[in-house]
């Protein structure tokens, strides 16, 4: 059971310096999506909550944004360490919220989610100048995704995602985190490239109080696999890494698809294929968002 507090905040927009933003927006604090290897935990320890990552939510309110308009043309990451479109958003709907204040601004948002609540929007999100909407899909097979949290089906999301498309939005399949020999990253590119502008690619980290708890479930549930998971994440070997980089990029040479390893899709034509970006090591990008919402 979630444990559901509000609070008051001074302010909802965080400054960034991440890559992908100017400002990080999360109208919540913590998940209840519960995901077993969210790097967000880390959020954990400036909560003041005892109870277990993914038990809790606080439900974000704050004063009503002035003078949105100062945000044109600045990039809004909806979403850096939450779902802002987690069950509770049904209920109290800040994220909606958000985006009726900022409606006419000239923000360019990005919203992250794993929800196909995010449909409910449409209407708002598609007000902005090239709006964006990420969904994460690491897996093909639901009673995996079952084992690693709480979020809809992977049905649900692909379809979401379908209907933004359709809708004009831009999308994005944000294939993460990879896990390694169970993450079937080219079926994931085959079942959501006539759904997307972009695909994503980013590994499996693992740090924290999550590592082990993820180990201990390859150990349990997929013990082939437990010798390769503890020669990538105990010995640090990367060679799966740049092995599969590899096979992916000979993948997508096959299948017509540009691979990269930065984005410019922004200036893509929107009906154009989507290309595939390898941010396989990139783990500055989240240790970079842990450090900036640490002062949320």
């Amino acid at each position: 059971m979630t444990r559901v507090k509000e609070i008051k905040v001074k302010n909802i927009l965080t400054k960034s310096n991440l890559p992908v933003a100017d400002y990080s927006v999360n109208p919540y604090v913590g998940c209840a999506h519960s995901c077993r290897y969210c790097y967000a935990s880390f959020m954990k320890r400036f909560s003041n909550h005892p109870e277990p990552w993914g038990s809790f939510v606080d439900v974000k309110f704050w004063q009503e944004i002035k003078n949105a308009g100062k945000y044109e043309k600045k990039k809004l990451f909806i979403g850096s360490v939450t779902d802002p479109y987690q069950i509770l958003e049904e209920k109290y709907g800040r994220t909606r919220k958000l985006l009726e204040e900022l409606q006419g601004s000239g923000a360019l948002i990005s919203i992250a989610t794993k929800s196909d609540l995010v449909l409910r929007d449409v209407d708002l999100i598609r007000t902005f100048p090239d709006a964006r909407v990420s969904f994460s899909i690491n897996t093909l097979d639901d009673s995996f995704r079952k084992d690693m949290d709480d979020s809809v089906s992977i049905e649900r999301k692909i379809n979401a995602m379908k209907k933004l498309h359709e809708n004009g939005i831009r999308t994005t399949c944000f294939i993460s985190p990879i896990f390694p020999c169970i993450t079937d990253c080219k079926a994931i590119i085959r079942e959501c490239r006539n759904k997307c502008n972009l695909i994503w690619l980013e590994n499996l980290n693992l740090r924290g109080e999550y590592k082990p708890r993820i180990l201990d479930y390859i150990r349990e549930k997929h013990n082939d696999l437990h010798p390769l998971y503890e020669d990538i994440y105990i010995r640090g070997n990367r060679n799966y890494w740049y092995s599969l980089n590899e096979e992916l990029r000979k993948f997508c040479e096959d299948e017509n698809l540009e691979y990269l390893r930065n984005d410019d899709s922004e200036n893509r034509p929107f009906d154009s294929e989507p290309i595939v970006v390898n941010y396989f090591f990139h783990e500055e990008v989240k240790r970079n968002a842990l450090k900036e919402n640490s002062l949320v």
